[in-house]
């Protein structure tokens, strides 16, 4: 089989925070082991308060059903304030210091650190300098976009992993959403060129039962 789809059904997913949780699964693998961010968290609640199950949540976003269990129990979108000590903190005064000289390039302050007998992953450097907001300002909302019914189709493709026939393979995801109802239509496909893509959209088409005013791809 060339292909796997999958339709998700309009009560499914008119979830406000499935975007941004896409946005959050493209990270790495190794990322995704560690604490949910908060809108994984609200993505959670959301899909609980519309009555689906624990197991289908936890497939869904990639994540283990002990952590929607977790998030449920808290019921709360708070990513708990972590309470171990930050590695980097004992390093804190060096990094202010190498940061305008290495012009924020963490690579190169990290290099400076280990030169200087700092015991300290790069890992750690680059988690502790994102929470802190010591490299990048952190990111605000520019404005709010409203959409009539039927003004506007968004879509986008991204590579995910799934197992097929017992075996582990990566495909590409196509998605489009309705802006206005969010109403979702995706298929995995094992490679997606501009004639899967045409394909693709004529398929979400049939599936939402008409056509919008305009289709936009995502970025």
């Amino acid at each position: 089989m060339s292909r796997a789809s999958c339709c998700a059904t309009p009560s499914l997913w008119p979830c406000k925070n499935f975007n941004v949780w896409q946005q959050e699964s493209r990270k790495s693998g190794q990322e995704r082991k560690n604490m949910l961010s908060q809108s994984q968290r609200t993505t959670i609640l959301e899909l609980h308060a519309q009555g689906v199950k624990k197991r289908e949540i936890a497939r869904v976003l990639g994540i283990s059903r002990l952590s929607v269990r977790k998030v449920l129990r808290s019921n709360s979108a708070q990513v708990p304030v972590l309470q171990r000590a930050e590695k980097a903190e004992p390093y804190r005064q060096q990094i202010l210091e190498l940061l305008p000289r290495c012009k924020g390039n963490l690579v190169r302050v990290h290099e400076e650190l280990t030169a200087s007998g700092a015991v300290l992953s790069y890992q750690a450097l680059t988690a502790f300098c994102r929470r802190h907001g010591l490299t990048e300002p952190p990111q605000r909302a520019v404005g709010q976009y409203d959409f009539l019914p039927g003004q506007e189709l968004q879509h986008d493709t991204s590579p995910h992993e799934l197992e097929l026939a017992g075996k582990k393979c990566k495909v590409q995801t196509a998605s489009a959403v309705l802006c206005y109802s969010r109403m979702l239509f995706f298929q995995c496909y094992a490679t997606f060129q501009r004639f899967d893509c045409k394909i693709f959209l004529t398929e979400a088409l049939r599936y939402f039962g008409g056509s919008p005013e305009r289709v936009c791809q995502t970025r």
